[in-house]
């Protein structure tokens, strides 16, 4: 294992579990919303940052950057009872954890106060590629 991985903590048993205490900042930007699951939500859209930092703290355990930066996220629905779709892919149709990723995505959402039912999608059109991830995504993986 190289440095970069080790520093990002790849490998590590807790990869890609969602640390609900880091999400305690994100929970308190929607709370002044007031919105409980499954009811209304003056804007669905106040929703939309705290759910992309959830999912920030959500890691691919093969790579040491978070999905979302990783371009595996293609689209976030919020509904105005504040239920959420989520439309996922993942790096390669082979990847291990294809069954366990889009659990991850769902209870990293469900964290988010505001947030009714969560709905996740595994989508396969258009195929992920490296284009898709976030400039600090391609300097931590070192292909800058």
């Amino acid at each position: 294992m190289n440095r970069l991985a080790r520093f990002a903590g790849f490998g590590s048993d807790d990869r890609g579990q969602v640390d609900r205490d880091d999400l305690a900042t994100t929970q308190a930007a929607v709370a002044d919303a007031g919105a409980e699951a499954g009811q209304a939500v003056d804007d669905p859209e106040t929703l939309r940052e705290p759910i992309i930092a959830a999912l920030r703290q959500v890691h691919d355990p093969e790579i040491p950057v978070n999905i979302y930066d990783l371009g595996l996220i293609y689209k976030i629905d919020i509904a105005g009872n504040g239920d959420v779709d989520v439309d996922m892919t993942l790096t390669a149709p082979a990847c291990p954890v294809a069954g366990l990723m889009p659990v991850m995505v769902k209870d990293a959402v469900k964290t988010v106060q505001g947030v009714g039912e969560v709905a996740v999608e595994l989508v396969w059109d258009p195929p992920w590629s490296p284009d898709t991830m976030s400039d600090e995504a391609k300097l931590t993986l070192g292909m800058f």
